[in-house]
């Protein structure tokens, strides 16, 4: 069964959101703990609230990170029992992986919202910052619901996921020349 192609729009529309995301809360984290450093170094005593703005920036990080992940095949994945299924029903393996992540991931947010819920009921407050803990919060219940949606749409139609990388591909890729290693000089001297 072909995607529509609206599907496919969508998905690529919450891979980009998520990556701009992702971007600005990185800078966020680096710049608050640079001036943390630079503060802690000029006056001798860093932000105060710099750890706490730095955690929170690194919670949007790899939450929207978890799902750009799974977007670009980039996710670890156990491959010990590869063999394990005959190969007569491998065509149905896909449905069934994406499927029982999205199942996954969808029960990830329940848990995930109920916190929040329960953090938004009690009102509780950042002790530095002074700010509700929950709109922080709802980061991960929202990453854990949009992956059940990517997969979900990756178990109906199994050719938007993205294909992960071969085993030669993942081998040559670890194998790579690294700057200043002895393979990039030519060897040992």
């Amino acid at each position: 069964m072909t995607a529509p192609p609206k599907i496919g729009r969508f998905l690529e529309g919450l891979r980009a959101s998520e990556r701009v995301i992702t971007f600005v809360a990185f800078c966020v984290l680096i710049a608050i703990v640079f001036a943390d450093v630079a503060f802690r170094e000029l006056t001798g005593s860093g932000l105060h609230w710099a750890r706490q703005v730095g955690v929170y920036a690194n919670i949007f990080v790899v939450m929207l990170g978890f799902g750009l992940a799974s977007a670009e095949a980039a996710h670890l994945r156990p491959r010990f029992a590869d063999g394990w299924i005959p190969a007569r029903l491998e065509r149905f393996m896909p449905h069934v992986q994406e499927g029982l992540m999205a199942l996954f991931c969808l029960a990830v947010s329940g848990v995930a919202l109920a916190v929040v819920i329960e953090t938004f009921q009690l009102q509780e407050r950042s002790v530095v910052l002074r700010m509700l803990v929950w709109p922080v919060q709802a980061v991960i219940p929202l990453a854990f619901l949009i992956a059940a949606v990517r997969h979900g749409c990756y178990a109906v139609w199994p050719a938007l996921a993205p294909t992960p990388p071969s085993p030669v591909e993942e081998a040559a890729s670890s194998a790579a020349v690294t700057p200043g290693s002895d393979a990039d000089r030519g060897g040992r001297d």
